[in-house]
């Protein structure tokens, strides 16, 4: 697999959605409830296909769709300045949500984001992604730790936003939602990258390294052919 197809998975199902909906907003003028209609064309072809011909659930095509019904749904709240600001962290919970439905049915939806930078579109490291996850527990753990890291954190931007909606100023919540989200996201990138993407990544360098050292050393036994046995020489 390329570096370019690695990436595949996320630009249909991510950079699509998301950047169709602010084209079609910003740039086609539409309103946020057309907007969001639109750009949940895609992940919902996406997911049709993949239960209809490959009977599979496209994860990061039915979080982008579950996030934009949650929208859609958000998008006929008005009126209270309190429940707007409310209605920013919505989307936060329902992708916070979906990551830990993922993990519990055995389908953690952030290995589709990480392991394209882990594996880097190397067929050997990707070689080795497919036997650390068939075949060890460790590596599949810290890929649902991943998940589970991401899921917390998003629900926690969400409960802390909540809160501060309903006990400080609307002005100071105004600017202080987004500095909540920035912080959010650099304690999801530091922890999960110690608690799960570090450990993994260490994983598959000694996993390449070993099958390589493997693959060497037959290649030497091969290339000498066997130990020969001095003539005469008596078995103990």
């Amino acid at each position: 697999m390329t570096k370019q197809k690695a990436f595949v998975p996320l630009i249909v199902d991510v950079a699509v959605p998301v950047g169709s909906y602010y084209l079609f907003k910003n740039g086609f003028g539409m309103g946020t409830l057309a907007a969001l209609g639109w750009s949940s064309v895609v992940p919902a072809v996406r997911t049709g296909w993949g239960v209809v011909k490959e009977r599979t659930v496209n994860g990061l095509a039915v979080l982008i769709l579950f996030v934009n019904v949650v929208g859609l749904l958000l998008s006929f709240v008005a009126g209270d300045p309190r429940l707007m600001l409310v209605k920013d962290s919505g989307v936060s919970s329902a992708i916070g949500i979906g990551i830990l439905v993922s993990v519990a049915m055995g389908k953690p939806m952030m290995t589709a984001g990480m392991k394209p930078w882990l594996v880097k579109g190397d067929e050997t490291r990707e070689a080795a992604w497919a036997r650390l996850q068939s075949g060890s527990e460790h590596f599949r753990r810290a890929e649902r730790v991943f998940s589970v890291v991401w899921g917390v954190v998003l629900l926690g931007e969400c409960v802390v936003r909540i809160v501060g909606a309903y006990t400080l100023p609307v002005d100071t919540m105004v600017w202080l939602g987004t500095v909540i989200m920035v912080v959010a996201m650099v304690l999801g990138f530091l922890v999960s990258g110690a608690l799960a993407a570090g450990p993994m990544a260490a994983m598959l360098a000694r996993e390449v390294c070993d099958k390589e050292m493997g693959d060497k050393g037959g290649a030497d036994r091969s290339a000498t052919g066997p130990v020969p046995v001095a003539v005469g020489a008596v078995a103990e």
